[in-house]
């Protein structure tokens, strides 16, 4: 067996050309605007391919119950469009006026968590009471404005008390009172895949600001034994995560979505089948646009789509990192991290139900499965992000130069028509 020495033409000519390319990335990446671009793109990109898959993984089903195959595409544009102008507005909002939002967030997340509790307006899917019916159309999921509430709520707050968080108290309350109700409401609702969520949203804030070891230990033991026994104490929880070990014991019951997501991986093979060709979407893999629509991804484009939502992931949670990281603000940072914890933790879940490695919890994938509140609620979250990212070093200062050298441009245009 021959091997290349590094010393040929081949390697020397090599080795600059990933110097290079390294070098490239660095100064990319030292750009005021990288952060707030890399945000943009990768989730624009997610929401592209998500309306994609959204409408190749619903069309039979849309055409069944409907009549035709546009039905849950259409619905799913329409949220995308209401989102968009909100997403764009908080953009363009200073830091310290998306932090005046937390608490009435809060508020009016926790009054439409309890709303679901009432009898007539609660309305129970797949055995979770976490749907609210405000009549005609208007059917909402609290638990989704409750996420990104508590967040942009939970970083105000500490960001509030600045030193009196060298005191463990202060850390404490009236932060874990507080989600800690949020959690309760949901768990109420049977949405033990929201609660583990919000659960590690909590977790999130509370290690970005500075808790001691031994009080994030306890906090993240509370979480293990909370979620141990609601999932002991349900019999359906508990044949899922049974069944998930070899979803093919109980194929016809609780391994049955399970084991279809294996099929769809297998049946697409390699490459894939072809946008549009899944054989699973045709009745045999529930919530295929939903919790499982990677599933179908993974079947029509194969591979290479499977780890391009991967990479999109990757650099999304990157970007938020770097926000988090690179700025000086404590409610900026906390923010960032929070937004970024929720949505690739999610994400995280929902991969990892699909794949067969996490039991079956029903969360959807972030800016890709089809959803009305969820989706509103995380394209404002990257919304917010993108405002977040403008509060690094020399951003705002880059966002004017920008803006300064479109207006000469445009003047320049006009004087020479």
């Amino acid at each position: 067996m021959s091997t290349v020495d590094e010393h040929t033409p081949a390697a020397a000519d090599a080795k600059p050309m990933r110097t290079a390319a390294a070098e490239s990335l660095r100064r990319l990446l030292q750009r005021p605007l990288a952060s707030y671009y890399l945000v943009l793109g990768s989730a624009g990109l997610l929401l592209v391919l998500g309306m994609v898959m959204v409408f190749s993984a619903s069309s039979v089903m849309s055409r069944v119950q409907f009549g035709y195959p546009y039905y849950f595409f259409a619905r799913q544009l329409a949220w995308v469009i209401v989102a968009l102008p909100f997403a764009w507005i908080a953009s363009r909002m200073p830091a310290r006026l998306i932090r005046r939002f937390g608490l009435p967030m809060l508020v009016a997340a926790a009054m439409l968590l309890t709303l679901t509790f009432v009898p007539g307006l609660g309305v129970t899917r797949g055995g979770n009471t976490n749907w609210l019916d405000l009549g005609g159309p208007f059917l909402i999921q609290p638990s989704e404005p409750a996420k990104l509430a508590l967040i942009i709520w939970g970083a105000g707050m500490f960001a509030l008390k600045g030193r009196l968080l060298a005191q463990w108290k202060h850390l404490m309350i009236p932060f874990i009172p507080v989600s800690g109700a949020v959690v309760a409401l949901t768990i109420g609702q049977h949405d033990l895949g929201t609660a583990l969520v919000l659960m590690a949203i909590v977790l999130t804030l509370l290690w970005v600001v500075g808790v001691p070891t031994w009080l994030f230990g306890l906090a993240l033991g509370v979480v293990g034994v909370v979620g141990a026994y609601f999932v002991t104490a349900s019999e359906n929880r508990m044949s899922r995560v049974v069944s998930f070990l070899d979803p093919f014991s109980d194929f016809s019951g609780t391994g049955y979505q399970a084991a279809n997501s294996i099929y769809a991986f297998a049946t697409g093979g390699w490459w894939g089948s072809g946008l549009g060709a899944s054989r699973l979407k045709w009745g045999q893999l529930p919530e295929a646009h939903t919790d499982f629509i990677f599933s179908i991804l993974g079947e029509e484009l194969g591979l290479p789509g499977a780890l391009m939502v991967l990479g999109l992931f990757f650099t999304l949670g990157f970007a938020g990192i770097r926000i988090a990281m690179r700025t000086t603000d404590t409610f900026t940072r906390l923010a960032a991290a929070g937004i970024t914890g929720w949505l690739i933790v999610q994400a995280i879940i929902n991969l990892g139900s699909v794949l067969v490695v996490f039991p079956v919890i029903g969360v959807p994938l972030p800016l890709v499965s089809y959803g009305g509140a969820s989706m509103v609620v995380v394209i404002v979250a990257v919304g917010i992000l993108m405002a977040l990212a403008k509060e690094e070093p020399g951003a705002r200062e880059a966002l004017a130069a920008r803006k300064q050298a479109r207006r000469e441009r445009r003047r320049s245009r006009r004087a020479h028509a």
